[in-house]
Order: C-alpha cells, then structure tokens, then sequence
C-alpha cells in the first residue's frame, strides 16, 4: 500500500519519513485513498469505518483513560506507518488527534519537550488543546 502523499490533507511527516493522517470524525472523509489501519480517540467505540482500527477511550477536552491502551494503540500505529496508510481521529481533529500526533513523534525520535511544537507547525496550529494535554506530551517521552 502507497504512503500518503506529503500534501494531502492533515498528513504529518514524522521524522523517519513516516506519513500518518490526523482528521476530525465529524468532518467529510478527505479525498483520496482510504487509510488501512486507524487509531480513534473517542468516548465511545467509532463503529465499522470499512478498515482495521483501535478504539482508545479517550473523552473530549480530557486525556486517554489508559495511558498505556494509547502507547499501544501508537506503538502499533508506528509500526504499520511503514507499509500501510494510518490515520489518527478524533471528533474535530484538534486536540486529541494532536495530542496523539505529539506522543506518536516522541515515539518517533522527537523530544517530548518539542513534540507539541512539531505537531503544532506541521499539523494544525491549535493541535494539542488544553495545558493538561501539553503536560502529558512531556510526560510521555519519560
């Protein structure tokens, strides 16, 4: 399966060359190919997307109820990154989704110190929504 292209639409090149997606749930599916694999940050299970998810419980404004289901969930989303088409979603596409963009780029070489900022200047300016969510990005690298 083809990576996603650099300039389609929420695509976050990590710092080994890795796309992965970010988008909002509640916004139309972006044109182009279909992911092959996703991670959904939501309060409720997202049903059937027509390819192969995670769930990882996460409710708005909040942080992800097991930290440890999110490392999984991203340490595999990383690993499919290399052959495969990954999105990470949330419902808006902002806060969660860049919160997990961020913990994924500390996962991929970034430090935690600098993985908002990364997400923040490659993937939406507003990513990473609330102070306790910058605070777990740090606190992901350790």
């Amino acid at each position: 399966m083809d990576p996603w292209d650099d300039g389609a639409p929420g695509v976050l090149v990590l710092p080994s060359g890795r796309r992965v997606r970010g988008r909002g749930l509640r916004e139309p599916l972006p044109p182009g190919p279909l992911p092959g694999f996703g991670v959904y940050l939501l309060g409720r299970p997202p049903g059937d997307l027509g390819w192969e998810g995670r769930w990882v419980r996460w409710p708005d404004f909040r942080l992800p109820a097991s930290p440890e289901d999110l490392r999984q969930a991203l340490t595999e989303a990383l690993d499919r990154s290399a052959t495969e088409r990954v999105e990470l979603a949330c419902g808006g596409g902002t806060g969660r989704t860049g919160t997990a963009l961020a913990c994924l780029a500390v996962l991929d070489g970034v430090p935690a110190a600098d993985a908002v900022a990364f997400v923040r200047r490659a993937y939406r300016p507003r990513a990473v929504e609330t102070r306790r969510q910058a605070r777990f990005v740090a606190a992901f690298g350790r």
